[in-house]
């Protein structure tokens, strides 16, 4: 989840809001990736989720994190919710996940190097208070109950609204972890592309980074519960966006988009001012009846973008928001799949050929067969299997034109990120198949055996 935004100023026409978002577009030169995972944490001891506070808690990993690896604290009511280093974050998601949003960097060497050196520094915090963390798209045997609010005001907020507009918002919040990556885009036209080739292709890292078979103690009948989950959200701030496909797509049509998103908040003073279910068109106003009279800045509209989930979104950046959190390899792998794909003009040019006969049925069933399936899904004549294949062929392509290199030279380019990828292409299985059969076979159902074995 996003920290507040700042350095905007009042908003004093219309245009502002696309030229916010236009604002983010960069040189090819410029372009950076930054990388964003969570992760849960746990007390070996007891197999249980971390309070925030406490001897073995969050605190004091982000106490550790500040104290022994000079990272700078982050708080909110005086309470230490995050910590700030080199352009990177570190924070809490709603149930006490712990999320790196790295630095923008310029090759997935270095992204790889910033996860490494985190995870690194993480267990060597955990290890000493005897807390472990763990990569799954969901949490596999705690309930929510189990799963303690972070003392953040905008997800006490998020948590009150999120059970009145959809079934699973409260499970999302507190039971779920991603991995995802931001990259730039030069243009208008740039980004409306690779916004249409990320939406339409989210179901195949749906696909490919399944970790999430169980919750509740038990198989759940899908390979990835998050995507499950956030197709039972809120239908008013998630989905694969028909609109986006439409003629004349463009900044101004998600402004539009965003504009109809219900708001969550207002920040002020260091305080979440409840907005819940309000429009941002009354706010424009200046007749938002949570701070009558008064009208936004552009931090408020950066704020509140960043309350839409669709499955690829943008900013001043495109996220892409549709793996599930996983094993330290494949944390790597998808910022390297979407840079393949995106960063090169014949590799995205080549997806969105793939991709653009597509109708907005096909892109939704995909979503749907993707989180129950994995590579097994298909829709119509689309296997999941063959598709996942050839994307896979692209991004490498495209990994191979951009020639970044790693490692002093010695590693000519980023491809070798993909190998996780290839290896679950060419097995048929991707992470949650290898848990499902680990569960009916030598764990005998115990699915406590997940921790000792999959933790980082």
């Amino acid at each position: 989840m996003s920290i507040p935004q700042s350095g905007g100023g009042p908003i004093e026409h219309h245009d502002q809001l696309a030229e916010y978002l236009s604002d983010g577009c960069k040189p090819k030169e410029d372009w950076r990736i930054g990388t964003e995972h969570e992760k849960f944490g746990y007390c070996k001891d007891t197999l249980k989720p971390l309070p925030y506070e406490g001897e073995r808690s969050i605190l004091a990993v982000l106490e550790g994190l500040r104290d022994g690896h000079g990272w700078a604290p982050v708080e909110e009511g005086g309470k230490l919710i995050g910590l700030e280093k080199d352009g990177a974050n570190v924070s809490l998601e709603p149930g006490g996940q712990l999320e790196l949003s790295g630095a923008p960097l310029e090759t997935i060497h270095q992204t790889c190097d910033e996860v490494n050196q985190h995870l690194t520094d993480v267990k060597d915090i955990a290890d000493k208070i005897g807390v472990g963390f763990i990569g799954l798209g969901a949490a596999p045997i705690w309930s929510h109950e189990d799963m303690p609010l972070m003392p953040k005001g905008r997800y006490k907020l998020m948590d009150s609204y999120m059970g009145k507009v959809g079934t699973m918002g409260t499970t999302m919040m507190r039971r779920t972890c991603t991995v995802q990556v931001n990259l730039d885009f030069a243009s208008e036209p740039d980004m409306v592309q690779k916004l249409r080739v990320a939406l339409a292709l989210q179901p195949v890292a749906n696909a490919l980074f399944a970790n999430s078979p169980f919750l509740d103690g038990k198989p759940n009948g899908v390979k990835s519960t998050r995507g499950l989950v956030w197709r039972n959200l809120d239908d008013a701030r998630t989905g694969m966006l028909p609109f986006v496909f439409e003629d004349g797509f463009g900044f101004e049509a998600w402004v539009q988009y965003a504009l109809d998103v219900p708001m969550y908040f207002v920040y002020r003073d260091g305080t979440y001012v409840n907005a819940l279910g309000m429009s941002f068109r009354d706010f424009l106003k200046g007749e938002l009846p949570a701070l009558p009279g008064e009208k936004p800045t552009l931090s408020d509209w950066a704020d509140h973008l960043t309350t839409a989930f669709p499955e690829a979104r943008i900013k001043k950046f495109m996220e892409m928001r549709g793996a599930d959190g996983g094993p330290w390899r494949r944390l790597c792998a998808l910022p390297a799949f979407w840079v393949g794909l995106m960063y090169d003009q014949s590799s995205l040019d080549a997806a969105w050929d793939l991709v653009k006969g597509w109708d907005a049925e096909t892109r939704e069933a995909l979503r749907v067969a993707a989180s129950e399936d994995g590579l097994q899904a298909q829709v119509g004549t689309i296997k999941m299997h063959d598709l996942a294949r050839e994307v896979l062929k692209i991004s490498e392509a495209g990994l191979v034109a951009r020639g970044m290199a790693g490692a002093g030279g010695l590693v000519p380019n980023e491809t070798h990120f993909l190998n996780a990828l290839k290896e679950s292409v060419e097995s048929g299985k991707v992470p949650a198949d290898e848990l499902l059969e680990r569960y009916h076979g030598d764990w005998n159902g115990d699915l406590s055996q997940i921790y000792g074995e999959y933790s980082y």
